[in-house]
């Protein structure tokens, strides 16, 4: 059986998470720690200072590694809990929402770049890595490549996209990538991007903690209440899981909106 292999950000981690556990315990020698001594600390330090069920994740990680090669010791890492994961759905504006942040800009890269990230379902850094040839105007796509998890893949241009592009090429003959910052041949700065947005959001009078992927999580929404399939949907977005996908159907207000309350039988 292969030993499992770790990175070194990820035992650097171990080694941080680890260390708080056993401060927390410095009177105590590390044979004498029990199972106990974990819920103790679970409660008395990670519960009492909120920390994140990630963060929770990593010291039961650590602590499993750990005692699961030390000897002479107590604790049974086979019996040790993890923390459930919230599950924290995504951020979703309305279509009337999108139109505004998208309609703000009179920049014409700017209203493009943001244009292409809910047109497409795209990352911000998916956006950023795109040239010119990854604009299939033929067959009315986008190349995505080595996106997230390495994998590429296509996404729908619109044919109203594809007409804002020709203007926008007209005008900033881009030469490497398709959005380049104010050097040629070096693409658009994500931090400046992040401003695009903000400046967007003021403009459109929208106060909600907007972000870039926000665009994406209104494209993958708005498409399931238009009918599209599930399956389409995972593809668009590159999910390997259609679980990660399913997360949209709780954020859908089409079938909801349906409902009626028994409140107006009354």
């Amino acid at each position: 059986m292969r030993s499992k292999r770790y990175s070194e950000n990820t035992i650097s981690t171990y080694c941080d998470a680890l260390k708080s556990f056993l401060v927390f315990y410095n009177t105590k020698r590390i044979a004498e720690l029990t199972n106990e001594d974990i819920i103790v600390y679970n409660n008395q330090y990670i519960l009492k200072n909120r920390l994140s069920a990630s963060y929770q994740n990593q010291i039961v990680n650590a602590i499993k590694l750990f005692f699961s090669i030390i000897r002479n010791t107590k604790i049974d890492v086979d019996i040790i809990h993890r923390p459930k994961r919230a599950k924290v759905l995504p951020n979703v504006l309305s279509k009337e929402e999108v139109k505004a942040i998208l309609e703000a800009h009179s920049n014409v890269k700017h209203k493009m770049m943001l244009s292409m990230i809910y047109s497409c379902g795209l990352r911000c850094g998916e956006l950023l890595a795109l040239k010119p040839l990854h604009i299939d105007s033929k067959r009315n796509i986008v190349l995505l490549q080595n996106s997230k998890g390495k994998k590429d893949r296509i996404a729908p241009l619109s044919p109203k996209i594809l007409e804002m592009l020709r203007e926008y090429y007209k005008l900033y003959k881009p030469t490497t990538y398709l959005f380049e910052g104010q050097t040629a041949g070096n693409p658009y700065d994500s931090r400046s991007l992040q401003m695009v947005l903000k400046q967007a959001l003021q403009k459109a009078r929208i106060t909600k903690p907007v972000t870039l992927h926000w665009l994406r999580h209104s494209y993958a929404t708005h498409l399931l209440e238009s009918g599209t399939d599930l399956r389409y949907i995972q593809e668009l977005l590159g999910h390997n899981s259609s679980k990660t996908t399913e997360i949209y159907t709780h954020v859908s207000t089409k079938s909801i909106q349906q409902i009626k309350s028994p409140f107006d039988d009354l």
